[in-house]
């Protein structure tokens, strides 16, 4: 006798406000991965992936998408780029690397209602110092970022 067995799935967004059984495991479908419920936390705790993907982009402009969550961006363009950060995209705790391989300097703008902070020069504006250098984004919520790494 055979049967298929299947878990329930869902959108990152939709997970956000899923709060599983204990012990109970969905699928995350826009991050490819599996979640972990506890019984009280909405949006459970994504497993890692166990590799990173990495986004290579060549324009002199990037808005990042949810599939860039826990993943590399790499900016290779001799102009400089404007990384933008949309709202209501991300959840808390998602990550995104973000590597300037071209000569062109890294720029971060915030989209309409997204706060940004950083240690850099222009906290809410910071860019990626220099070509080689990284920095990370990381969500506080779906509209507040803080940028860290090798900024000005």
């Amino acid at each position: 006798m055979s049967f298929a067995f299947q878990r329930r799935r869902g959108t990152t967004s939709q997970h956000s406000s899923f709060t599983g059984l204990l012990a109970e495991l969905t699928v995350d479908t826009d991050k490819d991965t599996v979640v972990v419920h506890d019984g009280s936390t909405a949006g459970g705790f994504p497993l890692s992936k166990q590799r990173n993907s990495v986004n290579a982009q060549s324009g002199t402009s990037y808005t990042l998408a949810l599939t860039d969550a826990d993943n590399v961006v790499t900016c290779t363009n001799a102009a400089t780029v404007t990384v933008t950060i949309n709202n209501s995209v991300f959840a808390a705790g998602d990550r995104i690397a973000v590597v300037q391989k071209g000569a062109g300097q890294v720029a971060f703008a915030a989209g309409a209602g997204v706060t940004i902070v950083s240690g850099g020069a222009t906290a809410a504006a910071p860019k990626i110092r220099a070509q080689y250098s990284a920095a990370q984004v990381i969500a506080e919520s779906a509209s507040s970022f803080i940028i860290i790494g090798d900024i000005v």
